[in-house]
């Protein structure tokens, strides 16, 4: 399986990057969620404080342009047949091995993988422009206009 440790088991390594990229995904909800404005207040020292700005736009939009290079760069050598370097698909390529209906049901179970880095910039995007402006009932009530 690659180039993993032989110490390490591949069903390991596999459910590793699985529970890996799930924890990862799920921190897209803070972009809409309150936990994401917010810090929630069991954290020492920021418990209550606003999330700053930065400090969730940054690897929101960072995680969308990986994904976006990620699965686009997946889908083209797919497509091409050919590594990104140029050279051709190994024989034991998933890819290569699936015919008919199985390829079908793998081109359309994997084809949404191509949006999660726009809409993730998107996410993004409407995160930051909900956050930059101040809210009009940040000031509380009877505050002057």
């Amino acid at each position: 399986m690659g180039d993993i440790p032989s110490w390490l088991p591949g069903q390991v390594y596999v459910i590793f990057l699985s529970v890996l990229s799930e924890a990862l995904a799920f921190t897209a909800v803070g972009l809409i969620a309150a936990w994401g404005e917010v810090f929630p207040r069991w954290i020492p020292g920021l418990g209550g404080r606003r999330v700053p700005l930065p400090a969730a736009v940054a690897p929101a939009a960072l995680g969308a342009a990986v994904l976006t290079v990620l699965w686009t760069a997946s889908a083209l050598t797919i497509a091409s047949g050919a590594t990104l370097q140029g050279d051709p698909l190994p024989d034991d390529f998933p890819t290569l091995t699936l015919h008919g209906w199985r390829f079908a049901f793998f081109t359309v179970s994997y084809a949404p993988l191509l949006l999660w880095g726009p809409l993730l910039a998107l996410l993004t995007l409407a995160y930051w422009r909900r956050r930059r402006t101040p809210s009009p009932h940040a000031a509380g009530p009877g505050a002057a206009a």
